[in-house]
């Protein structure tokens, strides 16, 4: 079994080695470098090439937003996870725009620290419960006009999707995982799969974070929905 290729970044040693520490022992899982600071994070990308990137939101020499953009831009395949200790952080919103794939909240049970990088590193979102409701629903609500936009409105581009895969959207924004959807929608997680894919593919959506956001700003899913 190939094991997830992680990278570790914190500027507080005691977080990075005991973040370090519950990765290395799980059997699927191993942690190839650790970083004191964003450039550091950003090099060991570069020598590593992990799958995931434990990334604080807050470092000193380049913060982690600025190591975010970096890494996604120059290493597509390179997921990131911004670390972060506030339950709504307004760099968080920033890391969104750089590229960043889930959240997770410096307190996490370490359990939820490895499934969280499972989730990611598979082409998951990592949209936990404690963080992503409030978090997207704040970020959707703030919307600067200052922003980038899409050429087309999103209303527009949700019409080149089939209803069942609008309905996709919908679930995706809910956090709900393949599996879930699957249940939902009585179909197999491969059907699912390709649903995912598709919208993905027809919105020109880096993966299902960005999804999420995206159906919060298009209005297929209202904030505060359950």
């Amino acid at each position: 079994m190939t094991s997830i290729r992680v990278v570790v970044a914190d500027d507080q040693e005691l977080v990075r080695a005991g973040f370090g520490m519950i990765l290395d022992a799980q059997p699927d899982i191993e942690v190839v470098a650790e970083a004191c600071d964003g450039a550091e994070a950003v090099e060991a990308v570069r020598t590593h090439n992990p799958d995931v990137l434990l990334l604080d939101v807050r470092m000193p020499v380049m913060d982690g937003l600025e190591a975010a953009r970096r890494v996604c831009g120059e290493f597509p395949a390179t997921k990131v996870i911004m670390l972060t200790t506030f339950d709504i952080d307004d760099y968080v919103f920033d890391a969104l725009y750089a590229g960043a794939s889930g959240f997770l909240l410096k307190d996490v049970r370490r359990d939820d620290l490895a499934h969280g990088v499972r989730m990611v590193a598979s082409g998951e979102a990592l949209l936990a419960p404690s963080v992503t409701k409030r978090l997207i629903g704040e970020f959707a609500a703030r919307r600067p006009g200052s922003r980038e936009r899409a050429v087309r409105p999103p209303s527009k581009l949700l019409e080149q999707l089939t209803l069942r895969e609008q309905e996709t959207l919908r679930l995706i924004a809910r956090g709900l995982s393949n599996a879930e959807i699957a249940a939902e929608l009585v179909v197999s997680e491969h059907t699912v799969k390709t649903h995912v894919s598709n919208v993905l593919s027809k919105l020109g959506l880096r993966d299902r974070v960005h999804a999420v956001v995206f159906a919060y700003e298009a209005g297929a899913v209202v904030a505060g929905e359950s």
